[in-house]
């Protein structure tokens, strides 16, 4: 699993013109999905996110987690990520799981995180054309891929 995460003041996602979800400060994150991935990438991954030290404290010293400053979390799922760029210049895909592996994990995903943070979460819709609106509050943007974890 590969998720960029950033740190936002507010995001939200649009499907057909709607809000699906939006929150407030908290993280907006990217997940692409692959074959070899499975429930030992969800934990990691989800344990990972919800701990990361990247909220100011009151020295402006990233030093908070999402758990800390009671923030929100937005989950985008994005098969794009995986995308090979190697040969030509149309990306191939062949990484990324396809739906009817991706969709089970992605929503595996959410559960983990929403256990987690101790809360619910706000989403995009798998497979669906989406636009995606932030505000990315630093910059503070971070890649993380569960097949690096040492």
């Amino acid at each position: 699993m590969i998720a960029v995460i950033q740190r936002v003041s507010e995001s939200s996602v649009k499907i057909d013109g709607k809000i699906k979800a939006q929150i407030g400060l908290g993280l907006m994150i990217l997940l692409g999905i692959e074959d070899a991935d499975g429930p030992e990438d969800i934990d990691w991954l989800s344990k990972k996110i919800v701990n990361l030290r990247i909220f100011p404290d009151e020295n402006e010293v990233m030093n908070r987690s999402l758990l800390d400053v009671n923030g929100e979390i937005l989950l985008i799922s994005q098969f794009t990520l995986h995308a090979s760029t190697k040969k030509g210049n149309r990306p191939s895909y062949i990484k990324a799981a396809k739906p009817d592996v991706a969709i089970p994990l992605y929503e595996k995903m959410i559960v983990a995180l929403e256990t987690e943070l101790g809360k619910s979460i706000g989403t995009g819709e798998f497979g669906a054309d989406m636009k995606v609106s932030l505000i990315n509050d630093g910059p503070v943007t971070i890649v993380m891929d569960t097949k690096n974890k040492v």
